[in-house]
């Protein structure tokens, strides 16, 4: 008996639900044997609709709807589930809770003795509590708002999935704009990083993966103010997404751009100091923070740690211009085989350019925790991007280091699991250029 491809995207979606479920009961385990075999089981089998997705080029709506269906069921299993006790969520209810009490997050130390009584049980575990906090202005704001609202990380956490939910309607626009085929939906919400940094721990880079797929979704529509102003307010959130300033040369007039600037730095008055911008706990991040770092280990030692952050930058930034040269020059189609995309991506802005400037960056990034990788999701759906879509589920065997933490072990990745993740994506880089030679092979039928 043949499945068809509907019938296979059901069986798997149905894999997808079960082991997410059984890792959203182990949540509180993260890192642990019974948390990551669930999880590894959830990545093979993303990886496996991934391919589904790329040899079929259009599945009927009811199996897109009920997918994302199985995806909201997951979701509402981790929202369920508490964040872990010294997860970043606490530092955002904390840094909400004092702007509202009139006290400048970048300034305040959480663990000052005199600022005890601030304190909410929520917050007492938050993590780094002699730093003050490290996040821009836009990201600050946002806990202002949701505080304002719920004063609590459950709070939050709902803000972060639907901020999910939003990315769901944007992208839905963007491929129908694109004629592209809507199950690339899946793609997105199907992946469970999604559940676990999302819905499950909470973090403030999927309201700047909103942002930036708003900006793109109206440079598609010649909406130039607005892309540029959503790209600012991306770049307010993280500072991960200011690589792709490139990839709007001559997208947008230069008053968008003024306009964004201004935008951006209004963001900032709240929290100045005798007129200048504070910038917390940002230097002492780059400076000493370090986790899944191999390329920023080995740059590390032959000049300074601030050197090698700008040259993470300078890559995701020469990345984004060399995208947008080869963009401008209009090629009909990207990559071949099996993985051929149609010519009507050229209609809107690439998503690939999107993704691989920030995928630089991060590589040689001092930080590359999981939940950085948010920002890529939604613009992975080319044959190109697929070493990327590789590192977003090999990236996983990283939260073994939480579990280790608990029986008292050092915060370092082991070695085996760096090799083990980059080989991979390697691997699917070799896979890629293998299958650009090969003749273009007309994609299935959804049935």
């Amino acid at each position: 008996m043949t499945l068809t491809p509907s019938s296979r995207l059901y069986f798997l979606g149905s894999i997808l639900l079960v082991s997410l479920t059984f890792a959203s009961r182990q949540f509180t385990s993260l890192g642990a044997l019974s948390f990551m075999f669930p999880l590894a089981v959830a990545g093979v089998t993303y990886l496996l609709a991934i391919r589904e997705f790329f040899s079929t080029e259009r599945f009927p709506r009811q199996v897109i709807f009920i997918g994302l269906g199985l995806a909201a069921v997951w979701h509402v299993l981790f929202l369920l589930q508490p964040p872990g006790a010294d997860d970043d969520v606490h530092r955002y209810v904390w840094d909400g809770r004092v702007q509202r009490l009139g006290y400048n997050p970048y300034i305040v130390v959480p663990s000052d003795p005199a600022l005890a009584g601030l304190h909410t049980p929520e917050t007492r575990t938050l993590n780094h509590a002699d730093l003050p906090s490290p996040y821009p202005a836009g990201a600050e704001l946002f806990f202002r708002a949701v505080t304002a609202v719920h004063e609590s990380v459950f709070a939050l956490k709902v803000a972060f999935v639907l901020c999910d939910f939003a990315i769901v309607l944007v992208l839905l626009d963007v491929l129908r704009r694109s004629g592209q085929g809507e199950h690339w939906v899946l793609a997105y919400a199907w992946h469970p990083l999604l559940a676990i940094e999302v819905a499950g721990s909470g973090h403030i880079d999927i309201v700047g993966a909103l942002l930036l797929l708003v900006s793109v979704a109206a440079l598609g529509r010649r909406r130039r103010a607005l892309a540029a102003l959503a790209f600012g307010l991306a770049v307010a959130v993280k500072l991960l997404p200011i690589v792709l300033l490139p990839l709007f040369w001559k997208r947008v007039r230069v008053r968008d751009g003024a306009l964004a600037a201004v935008v951006v730095g209004l963001l900032y008055v709240p929290f100045l100091k005798h007129g200048h911008i504070l910038l917390g706990s940002l230097g002492n991040y780059f400076h000493s923070f370090r986790f899944n770092d191999p390329v920023f280990a080995i740059l590390e030692r032959a000049t300074y740690p601030e050197l090698v952050v700008g040259l993470a930058a300078l890559i995701g930034f020469l990345t984004a211009a060399w995208m947008r040269s080869e963009e401008r020059r209009s090629t009909t189609r990207v990559g071949t085989g099996a993985f051929a995309l149609p010519a009507s991506e050229a209609r809107a802005a690439s998503a690939q350019a999107f993704a691989w400037p920030m995928a630089a960056s991060l590589l040689c990034a001092p930080v590359v925790y999981p939940w950085y990788l948010l920002w890529l999701l939604p613009f992975l759906r080319s044959a190109s991007t697929l070493p990327v879509i590789v590192w977003t589920v090999s990236i996983i065997p990283t939260y073994y280091v939480w579990h280790l933490r608990t029986l008292g072990r050092p915060w370092i990745v082991p070695g085996w699991i760096m090799v083990l993740e980059y080989v991979l994506v390697a691997m699917a880089a070799a896979f890629v250029a293998f299958a650009r030679k090969r003749p273009v092979a007309t994609p299935r039928s959804p049935d």
